[in-house]
């Protein structure tokens, strides 16, 4: 299995940030794969995926690159650059790190990821050029009209990992981010069931990134950056990265307001008032008293989980919805 070796300090300075390009990736890996891990996903691929499918028939040399170098066993390291760590960046000034690589070493990638030498087509000097390319089709045509939603599943993710940093440690927050993680403890933390060699990480910058898609990858940034930096690229947890909620039935949102129906029909699920914040976009004194009517109405229920207060629909709650359908 491969694992990396780190130390307290180096967990202590973990970080969560937000990607556009690691969701534009993942949404890349995820038309690539033609295959859905929902159906929210199953809705979007049948959307976006004929015309990535034509963009890459038109593109046979961008064809290959994709499907080279984000296969199975190894990203191509230039497709995935490690996250900065300096905060959020604009997508454009994360892809043009892709665009910026010299020609000789996305080849090189490329053939690490292929393991072996790379075919004719994939011998020109304009690689970096053509995956930029993609990628920005990709981020322009299938991820950016859903980013805001997007954005509020993944901060709504962060804060519920960093609800489980706060009550278990890092082991309750790192086990299973993704399939194969698990923290093994004595500083070992396993990225994957590979049998790769051991990484000691320790003084690195730990970066961990959320996407929405079912995907999920590992990089590092060695130098001569200026620091090492090592990144999970993790999925959201299931319940916050499952498709759109259904619509607020018109008739509930005519007796309880939009914005209390629409908390309402997102407690199908137990949530925090931050993640509902975050999932809603409503501010947190609007949620606040949302909650507070519908708690008193006998809609929701509410119980702590340790440092937490989790919102859920009573039976009640669930017979006003049904009563819609």
């Amino acid at each position: 299995m491969g694992w990396w070796l780190v130390n307290a300090d180096t967990l202590a300075g973990g970080r969560f940030v937000l990607s556009a390009l690691a969701e534009t990736t993942a949404s890349l890996k995820t038309l690539e794969r033609g295959t859905a891990a929902h159906p929210g996903e199953r809705t979007w691929l049948d959307v976006h995926l004929p015309a990535y499918r034509a963009r890459l028939a038109d593109d046979p040399v961008t064809a290959l690159l994709v499907r080279v170098g984000l296969g199975r066993a190894w990203n191509a390291d230039f497709l995935t650059p490690t996250a900065t760590g300096e905060g959020e960046q604009e997508f454009g000034d994360e892809v043009a790190r892709i665009r910026a690589t010299p020609a000789e070493a996305a080849k090189a990638d490329l053939a690490v990821s292929l393991g072996g030498p790379l075919p004719a087509l994939l011998h020109g000097s304009d690689l970096p050029e053509r995956a930029a390319d993609l990628m920005e089709w990709v981020w322009t045509e299938t991820v950016l009209p859903y980013w805001p939603r997007r954005r509020r599943i993944i901060e709504a993710d962060v804060v519920a990992r960093t609800g489980q940093l706060s009550r278990g440690g890092w082991s309750a927050a790192l086990d299973h981010l993704r399939p194969g993680m698990r923290w093994l403890g004595e500083g070992r933390l396993q990225i994957n069931a590979h049998d790769y060699p051991p990484r000691e990480i320790s003084g690195a910058q730990l970066l961990f990134v959320p996407v929405t898609p079912r995907q999920g990858w590992v990089s590092w940034e060695d130098p001569p950056a200026a620091q090492h930096r090592y990144a999970v690229v993790y999925p959201c947890s299931g319940a916050l990265a499952e498709p759109d909620p259904a619509p607020v039935p018109e008739p509930l949102g005519r007796l309880l307001g939009p914005a209390r129906a629409g908390v309402l029909v997102l407690l199908g699920t137990p949530k925090s008032t931050t993640q509902l914040v975050a999932l809603t976009g409503q501010g947190l004194g609007s949620v606040g008293r949302h909650l507070r009517v519908l708690f008193d109405a006998r809609l929701v229920g509410r119980r702590r989980v340790g440092r937490s207060v989790l919102y859920y629909r009573t039976a009640a709650g669930d017979a006003l919805l049904e009563a819609q359908q």
